[in-house]
């Protein structure tokens, strides 16, 4: 029992160590609080189910990241996906400087999205990016690359308006 009571603690301690990144990057992808919540709780759910790896500090982020962005991309597949509500309702919550970029990022694709949050928000490094997504690290770089030329010229664009 003592041992069960110890994983629940441990699980306990990465939720609250993680819960903003995981809500996040779930966020990032869904662009609804409702749906973010969910996925959020799902996260943890499987945090507590699945064979997570608990007690290895340098596996749980990259897991916890990996499942989150899953979970996301399996609600996007789902009948639920034609009730999201649009981000631009939730731009209130960000600072007026940053909501213009923030508007033009959610409006890259979601592989783009996705390499843009982990590389500049979380700080990953190209090669730790590619073991998350289970990509190689030339595709994570183009990605990066495409996903800034994309975003500079949408954020150019706007400023000549």
């Amino acid at each position: 029992m003592s041992e069960l009571h110890s994983t629940k603690e441990k699980a306990e301690q990465i939720i609250r160590q993680y819960a903003d990144m995981i809500y996040r990057i779930a966020f990032h992808n869904l662009k609804n609080p409702a749906d973010t919540e969910d996925i959020f709780q799902e996260v943890c759910l499987s945090l507590l189910t699945k064979n997570a790896p608990l007690y290895d500090e340098n596996h749980i982020k990259h897991w916890l990241i990996r499942v989150t962005i899953n979970k996301c991309r399996s609600f996007h597949k789902s009948v639920w996906q034609s009730r999201t509500e649009s981000l631009s309702s939730h731009t209130e919550l960000i600072a007026p400087e940053a909501s213009m970029v923030m508007d033009e990022l959610n409006s890259l694709p979601t592989h783009y999205r996705n390499v843009i949050y982990l590389y500049y928000y979380e700080e990953y490094t190209i090669p730790e990016i590619a073991e998350i997504l289970g990509k190689s690290k030339n595709t994570i770089s183009s990605q990066l690359q495409r996903a800034r030329k994309k975003l500079k010229k949408i954020l150019e664009e706007g400023e000549q308006l």
